[in-house]
């Protein structure tokens, strides 16, 4: 198929904390549906929702991120915080490492594009 329209969440979700993503404040959770897959599994794409508590993060793949819902403070190791919120869209590069405050419940869509 060479469109996919990518539903509300429909697949059964991960509730694990992501590999990479490590809780450092707080107490926050996740959960992931993974709506989309490329044949050769380098291209993902869904939701990601996520309670208040900071995480450490490390990328391993690069990420369109479009917030839907919530707020957020991501900031770069040895970067400034930006804060981001509803209807903000931004890029992650692979190599990204950093934290994300999530401040009031965020839900958003992702693209991941793995190496």
């Amino acid at each position: 198929m060479t469109f996919f329209k990518i539903p509300k969440p429909t697949v059964d979700p991960i509730t694990s904390d992501l590999a990479g993503w490590t809780k450092i404040g707080g107490e926050p959770t996740m959960t992931t549906w993974i709506e989309y897959s490329s044949a050769d599994g380098k291209i993902i794409a869904g939701w990601w929702h996520a309670t208040p508590g900071t995480y450490y993060a490390e990328y391993a793949g690069w990420e369109f991120v479009h917030l839907i819902e919530g707020k957020a403070i991501i900031t770069p190791k040895g970067g400034q915080p930006v804060e981001v919120g509803p209807g903000d869209a931004f890029v992650f590069e692979a190599d990204f490492k950093g934290e994300w405050e999530i401040v009031e419940p965020v839900k958003k869509h992702f693209t991941i594009r793995f190496p």
